[in-house]
């Protein structure tokens, strides 16, 4: 019994697809997961709050998306102290740099410098993941 070449080239190219979907659902699952984490964060009134933590976002210009979010791993992982979740965000953002970029290893450095309250870090992160979602 032989399958004809059509059929097997069709066959083919749809699990092709439906792996790049299965990437493509992951990725958005860890992006959606991160956000409704910092949405919680934001929401509650936690200790920390006024915490400060490197400015990631202060001179981001040249900084590409992946870059950005190998720096939030590493500002994340660093306030992990103040609240779990944030521990569960940088996981999540370390999931989506390990699939998405062979340049980045989180955790990536970042310089002292600039620094702004834990709060503010997390609203322009979740501004960040928002706008990748949607893209």
């Amino acid at each position: 019994m032989s399958i004809p070449v059509p059929v097997l080239l069709t066959l083919l190219v749809l699990s092709a697809c439906q792996g790049h979907m299965a990437a493509l659902l992951q990725t958005s699952n860890f992006l959606k997961e991160s956000i409704r984490l910092l949405s919680v964060l934001l929401e509650t009134e936690v200790s920390c709050d006024k915490m400060n933590v490197t400015n990631i976002f202060a001179d981001n210009k040249h900084d590409n998306d992946m870059e950005i979010l190998c720096k939030a791993t590493t500002v994340t992982w660093e306030g992990g102290i103040c609240h779990s979740y944030l521990k569960g965000i940088s996981v999540n953002l370390l999931q989506l740099i390990r699939r998405k970029s062979t340049v980045h290893k989180a955790p990536c450095p970042v310089a002292a410098g600039n620094t702004t309250s834990l709060k503010d870090f997390l609203v322009n992160l979740r501004r960040v993941l928002q706008r990748l979602v949607k893209d």
